[in-house]
């Protein structure tokens, strides 16, 4: 054997080829897909795990593993994985102050998707994103994206989304969904728009290079009387999530 081979530590590989796979993933993964994805035994996979996560170069959540805040690539937002470490504690923080499901979409290939979903424990989730792809103009979170895109931008999305009138409270006219995308509210309120007895609410992300929108869901009461108090921590949740994700992008930029 080789002598450079000799002197490889095994389990600093196995360590690194970990936080590789929760880097590239675009969700948090639980220990046992991590564990399944290396080729480990769950005991391994735990032991690693719980170091990687006390020396900080991956982080714990409630769904499972993301990077923590030493992970040297955290500098940039390229990955999925990244960018979501990026935002996964600001978007927590939204869902326990809100007592509501927080989500975050952005604009990435033409097309809008849902980048993340924190549930408050106690708060059922609607099901908000499983429409979303198709039919963006439908929700809150959707509009906020497209109405942040180039008036060229806007028109070619919209040329391959047919405009579906998913409820009787949003039409499905070309002319209907434009007019509310050229409104340029900071903030989009929507009354069970998508969803019976939910209501939406949304503010745009703005950071170098992404096109965004943070959102949470809350019942129709809570919307009558506290909208002005949920669009303001929600605007200031998304002026924290633009600094990070600037940051990034800048250091990326630079380097």
């Amino acid at each position: 054997m080789p002598q450079d081979r000799q002197t490889l530590i095994s389990s600093v590989q196995r360590a690194l080829k970990l936080v590789d796979i929760v880097a590239t993933a675009a969700r948090p993964l639980p220990v046992k897909a991590v564990a399944n994805a290396a080729g480990l035994s769950l005991g391994t996979a735990y032991n690693l795990t719980r170091t990687l996560v006390h020396e900080g170069y991956l982080a714990a959540e409630p769904d499972g593993l993301v990077l923590g805040h030493r992970f040297p690539s955290l500098r940039g937002a390229d990955h999925a994985g990244v960018f979501l470490a990026r935002v996964r504690q600001t978007l927590r923080r939204v869902a326990e102050e809100q007592d509501a499901t927080a989500y975050l979409a952005r604009f990435s290939g033409g097309d809008v998707r849902l980048i993340d979903i924190v549930d408050q424990t106690g708060a059922p989730r609607p099901e908000l994103w499983s429409g979303l792809a198709d039919g963006a103009h439908a929700t809150a979170l959707g509009r906020q994206i497209l109405a942040q895109l180039s008036r060229e931008q806007r028109a070619e999305y919209l040329t391959r989304h047919p405009q579906v009138r998913f409820t009787p409270r949003l039409g499905s006219s070309r002319r209907v969904v434009l007019n509310h995308l050229q409104r340029g509210a900071e903030s989009t309120a929507d009354r069970e728009a998508y969803r019976l007895r939910h209501s939406c609410v949304a503010v745009p992300v703005r950071a170098p290079g992404v096109i965004a929108a943070l959102a949470v869901t809350v019942s129709g009461d809570r919307l009558d009387s506290g909208l002005e108090a949920i669009t303001h921590q929600l605007r200031d949740a998304a002026t924290a999530l633009a600094h990070q994700l600037g940051a990034g992008a800048r250091t990326t930029f630079s380097a």
